[in-house]
């Protein structure tokens, strides 16, 4: 589980926490009150327990458990209404109904479904008020303060799926905008290997006029510049039938990458980069290299944005294989790695979101298409790393 993954869990864990002891407090205030009146009253702490227990099953069974607490509901202020039992409200019953109404319009789709089904969680709140026997106009008073709260949770759920389908919303931007650079530079690769082929076609058979013995090395260049043609086609292919996407740009060189990282000193911290033993520029794909340099710049610009305070970043480029690398991340084993470490005291908190922003998810679509994975997180040494692995 990444760092990430790992703060979500725990402020979902936290936030569960908080909400079933706030109901169990509430709860407990149902208890001494029925336990002083005689009839239905009992049976307000019985809805309270359902409306706990929804809560907890919420993130599976939301809508069965808010329908069961609401039905609960409206049974009990039928019972009371008609046994004429005097009493206090139930607290608990009515916080999970409101609690179950904010989730309710934040996850459950189409819209039209949930804003339909919390009206019946209204039709039960109003029910608690002027369906049961309170002193006096307690009972009014009741149903206007549950109503209030209605529309609060109301408004806040609405205002929740509403960020969060903007956020789903730029998410896909930004991979579909990543998807068309890529299939746009793909395609101009595919183009320079297919004029290539057709260049030294055209060759081979002024070679075969000429020089006979001189016909079997090009052909075996064109190909290997069939098979690239190929390959990158085939990529090409892959990433327009994927949902998630990704890209790179031709002519990136290990050259390119270094001129980016002394680019980067000139106007900020140092930074040594170092390149691994056995690592064969020649082998690389295009893309494979263009990946890497994208996810280099994004990776340096977020120490300059978030990190102010970082003495020297540490950038290492090498075949995968190597201790660092999580086992079984790629399916042939073969592969490279960029590693981008920053040493600092002084980070900004937001770098902690995968780049502050869409930056690096862009990256990350870039370097999934491509069959490979890209995280980021704190190490043990107290460094900030991006860390992309992609196979060859």
């Amino acid at each position: 589980m990444g760092d990430t993954q790992r703060i979500v869990y725990w402020v979902q864990r936290l936030s569960e926490i908080a909400m079933v002891g706030w109901l169990s407090m509430l709860l407990l205030v149902d208890v001494v009150a029925s336990a002083s009146v005689r009839g239905a009253q009992f049976l307000v702490p019985l809805c309270g327990v359902a409306g706990i227990v929804a809560i907890m099953l919420r993130r599976r069974h939301l809508v069965m458990g808010f329908c069961v607490t609401v039905g609960l509901s409206l049974v009990t202020s039928l019972v009371i209404g008609v046994t004429n039992t005097p009493g206090l409200p139930g607290m608990a019953e009515s916080g999970a109904i409101l609690l179950l109404t904010i989730s309710l319009l934040r996850h459950v789709t189409p819209m039209r479904r949930a804003v339909l089904v919390s009206l019946v969680g209204l039709v039960a709140l109003m029910a608690e008020g002027v369906g049961r026997d309170y002193l006096g106009s307690a009972g009014l008073a009741f149903s206007f303060v549950l109503f209030v709260g209605w529309s609060i949770a109301e408004g806040l759920g609405l205002y929740l799926r509403i960020q969060q389908d903007r956020r789903r919303d730029t998410l896909s931007s930004v991979r579909r905008a990543e998807r068309l650079e890529l299939a746009r530079e793909l395609h101009d690769l595919v183009a320079h290997h297919i004029t290539g082929i057709v260049v030294q076609a055209q060759a081979a058979k002024t070679v075969a006029e000429m020089k006979p013995e001189a016909v079997g090395p090009a052909l075996d260049a064109i190909a290997n510049a069939g098979t690239e043609a190929l390959t990158s086609m085939r990529r090409l292919v892959g990433v327009l039938r994927a949902d998630d996407e990704a890209a790179r740009r031709p002519g990136t060189t290990l050259a390119d990458l270094r001129l980016l990282t002394e680019s980067f000193t000139a106007s900020g911290p140092q930074v040594a980069f170092e390149v691994g033993a056995g690592l064969d520029e020649r082998a690389l794909a295009p893309e494979v290299l263009t990946t890497m340099h994208r996810v280099l710049q994004e990776a340096l610009t977020n120490v300059r944005r978030h990190a102010p305070g970082t003495g020297w970043v540490e950038v290492d480029l090498r075949p995968v294989g190597g201790p660092y690398s999580p086992a079984a991340l790629l399916g042939s084993g073969l592969g490279v790695r960029l590693r981008v470490r920053n040493y600092s005291s002084a980070a900004d908190p937001r770098i902690k979101r995968l780049g502050g922003g869409f930056g690096l998810v862009g990256m990350a679509e870039r370097v999934e298409a491509l069959g490979g994975r890209l995280w980021a997180g704190p190490t043990e040494e107290g460094a900030w790393e991006v860390v992309a692995e992609v196979p060859t």
